[in-house]
Order: structure tokens, then C-alpha cells, then sequence
């Protein structure tokens, strides 16, 4: 297994690179939304990467970061039917938290929209992923527009799992706790969710 490249980006289309090695040129299939970061050619980047081997090919895809790439692997072994191509298309369509948070809360018609998703592969996605989607990453993007929490408000996490703990569905929980406008402690945020749940 091929972890990570790094070398000098030789050329990018929005679909793939060619990253010189120490003078060996490896093809890297990419998402759209690593094409959107990448430097300068001739410039020195690193991906995180992941082989697949088939009987006619070796395919490399590579991505700028972790998330990226876990995602991406996520889809491609836990969902039947979405396969490599389909996974890129994810990544290109929707940030890591934005997918994540539209899994945790059986965001279908988000899902849909996605170039390549239709409503019934966004519904077997949600079947399929909805208890493998991190809490932390769902609650940094709780709201699709941009992050709600900083790393301090670590309470938030607690208080969602805490409300898992008493019996609540992890999307319930997170709703709650993310439309309380006042977030102080992990008490009090569990308290006033419990009022709106």
C-alpha cells in the first residue's frame, strides 16, 4: 500500500496529476477539490493516497488531505454500489464535514444534489454510513455554512454524546444541541436541548 507521494507537481487537469517521484512520473487520479488547492506546477506537494489494484490496472488516487482520503474510503468499502469514480465524485460535490453532517442528519435532498448521487444511492449512503460518521466531525459543520465550533467548545461533543447516552438519535441530538444560541457548559447545554428534544 502506497500511504502518501511526495514530490514536484508536473501537471494538473481537474481529474488527475502527474507528480514526479525522484524521476519516476506517477499518474494520480484526484477530486475536484484537491485540483482546487493544488500549487504551482513545478512546485512540491504531498497526498495522501490510496492503490487500487484490478486484474487490468493499478490506480493511484490521491488527495491533500486525510479527511479527503478517509472519506473517499469510507464510500468505496461500506457503501454497495459506489465504487471509485463515484467516491471522487463525492469529494468533488461536497466538503468531508459538509458529507459527514448530511449523513448524521439523513440529509437526503444535500446527498441528491451531488453531481453523480441520486435520491437512491443518497438514501443507501445514509443507511450505510449513518453509524460510521464521526460526532466531531458532524458537529464542526453542523450547519452546512462553515464551522460552529472552535476547539474549545468541547463541551458541545460531550453534551451530544451524553444525550446519545439517554436514549436520543444521534441527528436529533445534534440539532439540539447546535440551535441552543447560548452554550456555556456541558450541564446546561444538555438541559436546554432536553427542553427543544
Amino acid at each position: 500500500m502506497i500511504a502518501f507521494l511526495k514530490g514536484k507537481l508536473i501537471d494538473a487537469l481537474p481529474n488527475k496529476l502527474i507528480l514526479d517521484v525522484r524521476d519516476v512520473g506517477y499518474e494520480v487520479l484526484i477530486p475536484y477539490s484537491t485540483f482546487d488547492k493544488l500549487p504551482l506546477p513545478q512546485q512540491e506537494v504531498m497526498l495522501h493516497t490510496y492503490l487500487q489494484v484490478r486484474e487490468d490496472a493499478h490506480v493511484l488516487y490521491g488527495f491533500l488531505t486525510r479527511p479527503e482520503r478517509d472519506l473517499f474510503l469510507l464510500l468505496v468499502n461500506n457503501v454497495s454500489g459506489v465504487g471509485p469514480k463515484l467516491a471522487l465524485s463525492v469529494l468533488s460535490g461536497a466538503h468531508p464535514d459538509q458529507f459527514q453532517t448530511a449523513v448524521a442528519l439523513q440529509d437526503i435532498a444535500f446527498l441528491s444534489k451531488i453531481k453523480g448521487l441520486g435520491k437512491k444511492t443518497a438514501e443507501r449512503i445514509v443507511v450505510e454510513l449513518k453509524d460510521k460518521v464521526g460526532l466531531t466531525s458532524t458537529l464542526t459543520n453542523s450547519t452546512m455554512a462553515g464551522p460552529v465550533l472552535d476547539p474549545s467548545q468541547k463541551h458541545l461533543n460531550d453534551a451530544v454524546l451524553a444525550l446519545i447516552a439517554l436514549g436520543f438519535k444521534q441527528p436529533d441530538a445534534i440539532r439540539a444541541v447546535t440551535s441552543i444560541e447560548k452554550k456555556t457548559t456541558v450541564e446546561a447545554t444538555i438541559r436546554e436541548a432536553l427542553k427543544s428534544l
